[in-house]
C-alpha cells in the first residue's frame, strides 16, 4: 500500500458512470416492472453501495476508507437500448475515493446483468470510467465530455 500517513485529511469526491446496453423491450421492462428477479432499481443501488463499502476487500492494496455518502442513480433510456448507471461516493481522509465510485457502478452494473440475463443474454457493460474527482493534493479532475 501506498503510504498516505504523511497526508492531511481533506474532503474528496468522485463520480462515475458505466452502460448496460440492452434491447428496448429488455429496458421496456425495466421501467415497467414484473421482472423474475424482482424489484431492479433498489436492488441495483444497493448492491453498488455494497460494493463501494467493500472496494478494499476486492481490490489489491486499495486502503480501507470510512465512506461518508454513497449514491448510485440509475437512467434507462429505454428508445436507445442502454441504461447508465452512475454512483458518487465521499469521504474525508487522506485518500481518494475513486476506486469506490468505480466501484460501485461495477458492481450495480453486474448486478442488472443478473436480473435481467433471463430476458436478453446479448446484453453488455461499457463505458466504465471516472467522470470526476474533488480534493486531495492533486486537486479537482473532469472527464472531457
Amino acid at each position: 500500500m501506498v503510504d498516505v500517513s504523511g497526508k492531511a485529511d481533506s474532503a474528496r469526491v468522485a463520480v462515475a458512470e458505466g452502460w448496460l446496453l440492452a434491447a428496448p423491450e429488455t429496458l421496456r421492462k425495466v421501467v415497467e416492472g414484473g421482472l423474475p428477479k424482482g424489484d431492479f432499481a433498489p436492488t441495483v443501488q444497493l448492491a453498488g453501495i455494497g460494493g463501494a463499502k467493500r472496494t478494499s476487500d476486492l481490490i489489491p492494496l486499495c486502503h480501507p476508507l470510512p465512506l461518508q455518502h454513497v449514491k448510485v442513480e440509475i437512467h434507462p433510456d429505454v428508445e436507445g437500448g442502454r441504461l447508465r448507471v452512475t454512483a458518487s461516493a465521499s469521504v474525508t481522509g487522506k485518500t481518494g475515493v475513486e476506486m469506490e465510485a468505480l466501484t460501485a457502478v461495477s458492481v450495480a452494473l453486474l448486478t442488472a446483468y443478473d436480473m435481467l440475463k433471463a430476458v436478453d443474454k446479448s446484453m453488455r457493460i461499457d463505458g466504465i470510467r471516472l467522470l470526476e474527482k474533488r480534493g486531495g493534493r492533486s486537486g479537482d479532475w473532469k472527464a472531457e465530455a
